[in-house]
């Protein structure tokens, strides 16, 4: 008994062992997540005072542990977490290092920062961000971990630590254990690396003395001065009225919707309408804001964003690269102190870096930055655009000049390389490039004939593999049927058909399987030519259970074919198109530009800008034919199939986007020495003034049309042409104008000949003692038809009415001969007409001036004909209808949303001209603007410019602050401001300090 009850003690213990590890093994996964939630403890960053400036959350924690990359993989795409969990270790986390490059100026070259270079934090006037406002985010879904403050503010100020890693501005949420962690982008390594020794490096050398653009500027008289003062702060005045408007209603977003006073986010929400107007408040005096800013650009995290899965590259590179590399230089660069304006865009490039690793170190203009996606091999597009593909070079290279970084000039001056040898390689119009670029780097054509040869080829290995292996079974199947008495002859062909293995010598010589396909002789490929084209080891080839060798291939990864080449058109079609508009435009616009900004050390610049403005004279540029004769000129757009010389179509357009060439002209006329370039700049910036000046808002159109002149010294208004334009099927309709007088005037003169037999006597309208009344006649008469009848007029009997019911059908004739006979007989008596033709012969001659109609013609009845539209009333219906100005054909698009490029030029030929008369222009062009885009908030893109108060979009673009309020404050500055042989502006309207 007490051995029984020993041994149930001991069941219980087991029982309670495996329950409780039962219950261990099911707690384990959470323990696990737990203890992966604890950050590892680090050393505490650097003071304040050590660094200079404040850094980001995303540079001052650890990296993530190796289970962060997995997380964020899997929340990023689903169907990778299979793939993720199964590989033995994941990838770490790589931060790139984006301290600050040390470094001293280049005997005043390019400004270099230099982190030891430290502001005294007692000297900043920056106001530390209130914790409360920082972005917040969760790092472990299970955990509620306490906010950590970033920074000590953009110049080094003192003051304690704040809270919060930097997410998208105003995405704060609740930290919640149902919280998701934020995808980050990650660094990783490059798939197509550049060696170090083929990186291509900034020239070096002193800069080449370069010609003055601006003009030399006397001393201005007192009145002329206080007037420009006068509007110098009316811009002004706008600008502050436009940030405040933003700082209160989308502070850290990126663009204020000025109407609804609300916000927008169409560039990954990283306060685009703040950086892009950085440089902007500096210029303006507006210091206060400026370090205000410098609170928010520090909150930025350019490594996230909810609002895009993919960097717009072109757009993100112009407005913030651009924008705070400018606001660096015009800050002071290292000696000013704003170093955040530096890191942050080292951070921002190093992201912007990954989008070249391709082949052929063409970018990806639409990067998808999710981890996920970061990390797989991409190639560039087909189909870009020149202006994304060539509008990269001035911000990456004027990085590189200030960190003496290389490899950022390496990424853009093989784009420009790209462009400089498709250039002279020749494209249908020389010298410039089409609309659309095929930046692959593969011949498409060519890989898809390769692709067809290597099918082929697959088709006769296998027709060989089936073959042999189809000899060699039956080779065996005989052997088996063979007598003893046979047997050792068989043996012996049996060994000799095994040793000839594929790629052994045949009865022909042929070192391949014969095969007979379709009645051809054919020869497969040996077995080490199939081994060694499918990349398969030794052990691919198999003897099977009889006797046979046969090949048997692994599956393998398709490799990519690719023929390498340059860039070359890519449009899908065999269209082409080429202008200086929208999608095409800033490219040409950097070429002159970028040989400023490297000093005139790069040739390829200067030739690249000459070939252009050779093309755009041959083939775009036209003077248009307006009411007074305006010697103006813009520049067209042209469709060609390949052979401009035989089927190109011409655009004759009017493009807002077009009206910055007024400006490359003239600086490129100026610095290379061609003063016709100078002069065509004139008229093509007074071309844009025009536009403004005609519409009823006195504002531009987006984009319109206008009639050609055939000669640029020869032109004149001639408004039977331009109402041809108007109309291109007025030639059809003064066809149809024609046709239908000639059959108005037919029926006029059938409607004149039927009343004037309305009143003839024969039929009684006159005679009123006839004894038969107007309307007995006219009964009787309408009863009368041509047909059997007297010789002198035709009768034809009224329909039969149908036989009443029991009369039978020759009763029914009879009644109706007799009624015919007495309805003949009482209308002849009523018009005195009688059996004999020549009394109604007679009686008609007596009045042949109004010859009767016939019953037959009295009866149809003519319909007046309808009136086309004619050519005049087209034309003036349209220009009515759609608000023309005098000149313009069309003018579809017709909305304006707040454009710089033509106030752009026009401060271009002010300070290269001096002429104070572009002063006045555009001082007419911003009270127009002002007028019809205020809002109590900013201002606002309006939809039609043809109409003097136009439907506002509520939408306020970041250009507003960053370009066009630039230009026109600068239009009215100081000439030495900004002065055009101290600085050079991207596309964006950021100055960029030349090296001297």
């Amino acid at each position: 008994m007490l051995r029984f009850r020993r041994y149930r003690n001991y069941v219980f213990f087991a029982a309670v062992v495996v329950f409780l590890l039962y219950r261990v093994t099911q707690n384990s996964e959470q323990w696990e997540s737990v203890s992966a939630s604890i950050p590892h403890s680090k050393a505490p960053p650097k003071s304040s005072d050590e660094r200079g400036f404040g850094l980001t959350n995303k540079q001052t924690q650890p990296g993530p542990a190796k289970s962060d990359t997995v997380l964020a993989s899997e929340y990023d795409d689903p169907r990778l977490q299979l793939k993720e969990k199964t590989s033995k270790e994941p990838e770490k986390v790589k931060i790139p290092n984006l301290k600050s490059t040390t470094g001293e100026d280049d005997a005043g070259k390019f400004d270099t920062p230099n982190a030891a270079t430290a502001t005294n934090a007692n000297k900043s006037q920056v106001r530390v961000y209130d914790k409360e406002e920082a972005a917040k985010t969760t790092t472990a879904p299970l955990l509620s971990i306490p906010n950590k403050n970033v920074g000590q503010g953009a110049k080094g100020a003192g003051g304690p630590p704040g809270k919060g890693v930097h997410g998208a501005p105003g995405a704060q949420r609740a930290n919640t254990q149902s919280a998701t962690t934020t995808i980050h982008w990650t660094k990783f390594p490059e798939h197509f690396p550049v060696a170090k020794d083929e990186i291509i490096p900034l020239p070096t050398g002193k800069p080449k003395p370069m010609l003055p653009i601006q003009f030399e500027f006397n001393k201005e008289p007192a009145q002329v001065r206080e007037k420009r003062l006068d509007r110098l702060a009316k811009v002004k005045a706008e600008m502050v009225r436009g940030w405040n408007g933003y700082m209160t209603y989308a502070k850290g977003h990126d663009e204020l919707s000025p109407v609804s006073k609300k916000f927008r986010d169409p560039f990954c929400g990283w306060a685009a309408t703040l950086v892009d107007a950085l440089d902007t408040l500096w210029i303006m005096g507006m210091k206060d804001e400026f370090e205000e800013a410098l609170l928010e650009v520090e909150k930025i995290d350019f490594t996230t964003s909810q609002f895009r899965t993919e960097i717009p590259v072109f757009e993100t590179t112009i407005r913030y690269l651009g924008g705070l590399v400018a606001a660096y230089d015009v800050s002071g660069g290292k000696a000013g102190g704003h170093d955040i304006l530096l890191e942050k865009a080292i951070e921002l490039a190093e992201i912007l870096m990954d989008v070249f690793d391709t082949p052929n170190r063409m970018p990806v203009l639409y990067y998808n930055w999710k981890p996920a996606f970061a990390k797989l091999p991409r190639r560039a597009q087909a189909g870009v655009s020149v202006a994304e593909l060539g509008s990269l070079a001035m911000e990456f290279t004027r990085l590189a000049q200030i960190t003496k970084e290389n490899k950022y000039y390496d990424a853009v001056a093989r784009i420009t390389d790209a462009f400089y040898e498709w250039q002279e390689r020749g494209t249908s119009i020389p010298g410039i490039f089409p609309e659309r670029v095929d930046a692959t780097g593969c011949n498409r054509t060519a890989a898809l004939e390769i692709a067809a040869k290597e099918a082929e080829v697959e088709k006769l290995e296998q027709l060989g593999r089936q073959a042999y292996d189809a000899k060699t079974a039956k080779d065996s199947k005989s052997k088996a049927e063979m007598g003893s008495s046979q047997g050792k002859s068989a043996k012996e062909e049996t060994s000799h058909l095994r040793s000839r293995s594929v790629g052994t010598p045949n009865d022909d010589g042929t070192n391949k399987v014969k095969i007979e396909h379709n009645g051809e002789e054919m020869y497969a490929p040996s077995k080490k030519a199939i081994s060694d084209n499918n990349d398969l080891d030794q052990d691919a080839t198999t003897v099977n259970d009889r006797g046979s060798t046969s090949v048997k291939p692994e599956p393998k990864k398709k490799k990519e074919n690719c023929v390498p080449q340059g860039l070359t058109s890519g449009s899908w079609s065999s269209n082409e198109q080429y202008s200086m508009g929208g999608s095409q435009d800033s490219t040409y616009e950097y070429f002159p530009k970028q040989w400023l900004l490297l000093g005139g050390l790069e040739p390829k610049y200067k030739t690249l800008h000459e070939k252009v403005t050779a093309a755009v004279k041959k083939w775009l540029l036209f003077r248009p034919m307006i009411p007074d004769d305006r010697d103006i000129l813009f520049s067209a757009k042209i469709n060609t199939q390949g052979n401009p010389e035989v089927d190109a179509t011409t655009e004759w357009e009017v493009t807002h986007l077009t009206c910055f060439i007024g400006g490359m002209f003239g600086m490129g006329g100026k610095i290379f020495d061609v003063p016709e370039d100078v002069e065509i700049g004139k008229r093509l910036t007074d071309g844009c003034v025009w536009a403004y000046e005609s519409t009823a808002s006195g504002i531009m159109p987006e984009g319109a049309t206008v009639v050609p002149c055939a000669e640029v010294n020869n032109c004149h208004w001639n408004q039977t042409l331009y109402w041809q334009y108007l109309d291109p099927l007025y030639e059809t309709r003064m066809e149809q104008m024609a046709e239908y007088e000639k059959q108005h005037k037919d029926w006029r003169s059938h409607q004149a000949r039927k009343a004037k037999m309305k009143g003839h006597k024969n039929l009684g309208t006159a005679a009123s003692g006839q004894g038969a009344s107007a309307g007995v006649v006219d009964e009787e008469a309408a009863a009368l038809r041509t047909g059997s009848g007297s010789a002198g007029i035709q009768r034809r009997a009224p329909p039969r009415p149908p036989p009443s019911r029991g009369t039978s059908a020759d009763e029914s004739s009879s009644v109706a001969s007799s009624r015919k006979s007495a309805q003949v007989a009482k209308l002849e008596d009523a018009l005195d007409i009688n059996s004999s033709s020549d009394n109604i012969v007679a009686s008609v001659n007596n009045d042949v001036d109004q010859v009767p109609l016939t019953q037959e013609e009295d009866d149809v009845e003519y319909p007046e004909p309808e009136r086309p539209m004619s050519h005049e009333k087209y034309v003036k219906n349209r220009i009515e209808s759609e608000n023309l100005p005098p000149g313009f054909v069309n003018a579809h698009y017709h909305s304006y949303i707040l454009r710089p490029e033509a106030i752009e030029s026009v401060w271009y030929m002010y300070r290269i001209t001096g002429d104070t008369t572009w002063q006045d222009k555009g001082w007419k062009m911003f009270n127009a603007i002002v007028s019809q885009t205020r809002t109590e908030s900013g201002n606002s893109a309006i939809d039609n410019v043809l109409l003097p108060n136009s439907d506002k979009k509520d939408e306020m673009e970041s250009f507003w602050l960053a370009e066009t309020l630039k230009y026109f404050y600068l239009l009215y500055s100081d000439p030495n401001l900004i002065s055009l042989d101290e600085w050079v502006l991207n596309t964006e309207a950021h100055p960029f300090k030349r090296p001297v």
